[in-house]
C-alpha cells in the first residue's frame, strides 16, 4: 500500500522497561507539576471584597441617556432595532404633547422600549448606529435571573436617572 503523504513513521513496538510498566516516572512528573502551581499567582478573585477589572472594551447592559437637561435623546428612529443582528431592541414610536417639552428632546420618542437580554449578544452594534447617543452599552455586566420576563428590560430599567431631579441615583449609575 502507497501512503499519500510522506509523513509515515514506523511504530516502535519494543517492551516495556520496569519503570514504564508501574508509571512511577509518570507519576513523578504530574506531582511536579502540581507542586509547581502552588507558587504561581491565582487566578481567581475573592469576589465581595475584590471587584474584577474589565477590559476598556467591555460592552455590559444597556443604558437610554439623558441630555444635560434631564429629557430623553432617543427619538425612535429604529436604527437600534434595524441593526441589532438577533433582532432583540423592539419598540414603539409616539408624538411629543406641548406640555411634554421638559421630558422628551425631540417631536417624537419612544413610548415603548424594550431589549430581550437573552437575545441579546452585546455586540454594540446598535450604540453605534443611533445617531443622537441615546443607547449605550455600560460596564455594568447582567445580573442573573430566574424567570425569563426577568430578562427582558423596558425602558423604565434602561433609561438613566435624571441629573435635575434623582441627583444621588444619577451618580450611582454613572459610577461616580
Amino acid at each position: 500500500m502507497q501512503a499519500l503523504t510522506q509523513r509515515v513513521k514506523q511504530v516502535d513496538r519494543k517492551p516495556m522497561t520496569l519503570l514504564e510498566r508501574i508509571y512511577l516516572w509518570n507519576i513523578v512528573k504530574g506531582m511536579f507539576i502540581t507542586f509547581m502551581h502552588i507558587f504561581k499567582k491565582k487566578p481567581t478573585i475573592r469576589y465581595p471584597e475584590q471587584k474584577r477589572q474589565f477590559s476598556s472594551v467591555f460592552r455590559g447592559l444597556h443604558v437610554l441617556n439623558r441630555d444635560e437637561e434631564g429629557r430623553e435623546r432617543c427619538t425612535a428612529c429604529g436604527l437600534c432595532a434595524v441593526a441589532c443582528p438577533a433582532e432583540a431592541i423592539t419598540m414603539e414610536a409616539a408624538e411629543r404633547l406641548d406640555s411634554e417639552e421638559h421630558l422628551y428632546r425631540e417631536e417624537k420618542y419612544a413610548a415603548k422600549y424594550e431589549i430581550n437580554m437573552l437575545r441579546c449578544i452585546f455586540c454594540g452594534l446598535c450604540e453605534e448606529a443611533c445617531p443622537k447617543d441615546a443607547i449605550y452599552l455600560s460596564e455594568t455586566f447582567a445580573p442573573a435571573n430566574f424567570s425569563r420576563k426577568g430578562f427582558i428590560y423596558d425602558k423604565s430599567d434602561l433609561l438613566i436617572p435624571n441629573v435635575k431631579t434623582e441627583s444621588a441615583d444619577f451618580a450611582k449609575a454613572k459610577g461616580l
